[in-house]
């Protein structure tokens, strides 16, 4: 991991990390909550249940948060993780009922917590792109 890498490292990964945690034990109504919302973006998850569902994202987020913090984790590898998992997120902004003004990419005030995820994608694209040219400047 380059130096100038750590800080958006360090600060994404102890988000995801903190995330990931806290899900964990998400049971019932709240498990359910999050499944349907991911269902109406993806229709292929309803494959799955709640329960299964919301342990597979409490993983998804311990892993990508705990590459991130691994300084011997290269920086293309996780960026491709969280530039894929922040798509994901744009995914349910885009295709969720309500979140967006009509017609528009512009989102309503519900909208915010998940149109603000966009970053994720930036900050994942950063860190591939940086390591391309970084590779490509070292040869």
């Amino acid at each position: 991991m380059k130096l100038t890498h750590a800080p958006l490292r360090v600060s994404i990964g102890a988000f995801f990390l903190n995330s990931g945690l806290s899900k964990r034990s998400l049971e019932g109504e709240a498990a359910e909550a999050m499944h349907g919302m991911a269902v109406g973006a993806v229709p292929q998850l309803r494959q799955l249940d709640a329960a299964r569902f919301a342990k597979l994202l409490s993983r998804s987020e311990i892993a990508l948060g705990a590459a991130l913090l691994t300084p011997f984790a290269p920086s293309f590898l996780v960026g491709l993780g969280l530039a894929a998992f922040g798509a994901g997120l744009m995914q349910l902004y885009l295709k969720t009922p309500g979140l967006r003004e009509p017609r528009s990419l512009k989102p309503t005030q519900a909208g915010i917590p998940l149109a603000k995820d966009v970053w994720l994608v930036g900050a994942g694209l950063t860190l591939v792109l940086d390591s391309l040219t970084h590779r490509r400047l070292s040869r």
